[in-house]
């Protein structure tokens, strides 16, 4: 009867559908786009929204903190170290309040290491969001004297482990990442309340659909990279678990990344999706429908009472850019929506 009563009690916890959102890279024009986002994914009922990393240019100005020249619109002139200082704090402004009180997960993308950025920097200017409560919690629960706080990290909700990796430098997955994924990995293939495991992060793991762009472009990357899929690999193949791949860093959407001959008869489900303002990539060599570029948007991961979760992408129009900014220059608008791209 007591059996009964918690698997009863179980079942109210978790609902029969849920949703969450995700999608990456909103350099360049994210103040723009990432309102229109957050609108679209509040509406949706998602119970979070998840950035994969590349908040700010960094290396250049962002075109909607400074408007290209051939616009000719009048603005106050912003020299480099004004905008390396206004960077991060314009991307919470602009870009994290939209969603007001829905939880927001982060990812490190390249961009927030490039000089004066740092792992370091970036962690402190968003210590908020690296140690949330379901974040923290989660934290010390895997270990209780655990209290560093770290790019990488990982929360379960409704029977899902949400995994965020940290491969924003040349020097990851570096061998403390390497030993934490393996014990969350291995904790939740003997975990009964574990029925899926999403795992996001910036670049794509090693041997994904185009091949560049991704953890194969360097050494470190590309041998620890191919580890964590082999990791991921067992999650599902031995111990029966869903899970799916979930990254940006590539300018477009593409599903199905890893059904490559670099992984035969090893496919993991999985996606690219940096959608959220950056310039919009050529698509690679060879790909196919429901592959696109030159658009916006985000996924939606719908969630199923057995811990399933289909993905679908949601495109924004340029309608539904405008409904969502405040006093924006149309010009503005226009560039960031129709030439924004390579």
């Amino acid at each position: 009867m007591k059996l009964l009563a918690l698997a009863l009690s179980l079942a109210t916890l978790a609902p029969a559908q849920w949703k969450f959102a995700v999608s990456g890279d909103s350099r360049n024009c994210g103040d723009i786009v990432m309102p229109a986002i957050a609108a679209g994914v509040r509406v949706s009922g998602a119970e979070f929204y998840w950035h994969l990393g590349d908040f700010r240019a960094i290396y250049e100005f962002d075109e909607d903190m400074v408007a290209p020249p051939q616009l000719g619109l009048a603005s106050r002139p912003l020299n480099i170290s004004e905008y390396e200082s206004r960077a991060w704090p314009d991307f919470i402004e602009h870009q994290l309040a939209p969603f007001g009180n829905l939880p927001v997960f982060l990812a490190l993308g390249n961009h927030e290491t490039i000089p004066p950025a740092t792992r370091e920097k970036v962690l402190l200017q968003f210590a908020d969001w690296f140690n949330a409560p379901a974040i923290r919690q989660q934290r010390l629960k895997d270990d209780p004297a655990d209290h560093a706080l770290r790019a990488y990290y990982h929360w379960v909700q409704h029977g899902v482990d949400f995994i965020t990796l940290d491969n924003a430098s040349q020097d990851q997955f570096d061998a403390a990442q390497l030993r934490w994924i393996k014990r969350v990995l291995d904790s939740d293939e003997k975990s009964a309340e574990i029925r899926s495991i999403v795992v996001g992060m910036h670049a794509a793991l090693p041997g994904s659909f185009g091949f560049n762009h991704s953890m194969s472009d360097w050494a470190q990357g590309d041998e620890s990279g191919r580890q964590v899929y082999n990791e991921l690999w067992h999650a599902k193949n031995a111990a029966h678990k869903n899970v799916y791949v979930l990254a940006s860093h590539s300018h477009f959407y593409m599903a199905d990344v890893y059904h490559t001959s670099k992984w035969p008869n090893k496919v993991l489900p999985g996606w690219i999706v940096g959608t959220a303002g950056a310039v919009r990539y050529r698509l690679p060599d060879g790909a196919e429908p429901p592959a696109k570029t030159n658009i916006y948007g985000y996924m939606i991961g719908s969630v199923a009472a057995d811990g399933s979760i289909s993905f679908a992408f949601t495109e924004l129009s340029l309608n539904d850019i405008e409904r969502a900014l405040g006093s924006y220059p149309p010009a503005l608008v226009n560039w960031c929506f129709t030439e924004n791209h390579q």
